[in-house]
């Protein structure tokens, strides 16, 4: 009888036998799977021969997972440091040896130069890839943001000579019409979209409590 007795730590002695490697998605994430999808115009019946929807998919999420909106912009001679304009500085005007106009510095939005004529997905759609099947929690949508290093001063100016823009790992969170602006939050070290007390923000950041 003692034969069929099971050992108090069963766990760990399931994790100790790992048979080879796995297909399982072993990375934590507080993202839905199918945001990370992107948007093919095929049908979901296909004729033999024809290359399957699903494959499609899969490449092009493969393919998308490879460009990097900073280094595509550097490519063509683009700081993205310098897209976001800033506060006017009499005291540090640049000379004619560096190339750039000291009279006429960057100063539109690039909310000017929006165009969503040929966007895939509309700013709903985008926001409702964060509700997964089956749930009523609206999670966070995986994006980029050209956001300050420093959150502090970014906030109080964000037009300040000191900080400095980069393209950041975000969720995004929700859309206001009005504005046609997105609500981000940074993701932390581990890629997750936390709160301050660690726990997943859902529904645009709104709670029970309001």
């Amino acid at each position: 009888v003692t034969t069929f007795k099971m050992p108090e730590d069963f766990g760990s002695v399931l994790d100790k036998q790992v048979i080879g490697p796995t297909t399982e998605n072993l990375i934590k994430s507080d993202f839905p799977v199918q945001s990370f999808k992107p948007k093919v115009q095929i049908a979901f019946q296909r004729l033999p021969g024809q290359c399957p929807r699903k494959t499609e998919v899969e490449r092009r999420r493969r393919l998308y997972l490879t460009f990097d909106i900073a280094q595509l912009l550097a490519n063509k001679g683009i700081d993205s440091n310098q897209l976001m304009p800033r506060h006017h500085d009499p005291d540090n005007m640049p000379t004619i040896g560096e190339k750039r106009d000291p009279i006429f510095p960057i100063y539109l939005p690039l909310k000017i130069f929006d165009n969503d004529e040929y966007d895939c997905r509309t700013p709903e759609e985008w926001i409702s890839l964060g509700l997964e099947p089956g749930s009523h929690d609206r999670k966070p949508v995986p994006g980029k943001a050209l956001l300050p290093t420093d959150d502090l001063l970014g906030h109080e100016d964000p037009k300040s000579q000191k900080l400095i823009y980069k393209w950041t790992d975000v969720g995004v969170l929700d859309y206001d019409k009005e504005t046609k602006l997105y609500l981000v939050h940074k993701t932390d070290k581990n890629g997750l979209v936390r709160d301050e007390e660690g726990r997943p923000i859902l529904n645009g950041g709104i709670t029970p409590e309001g």
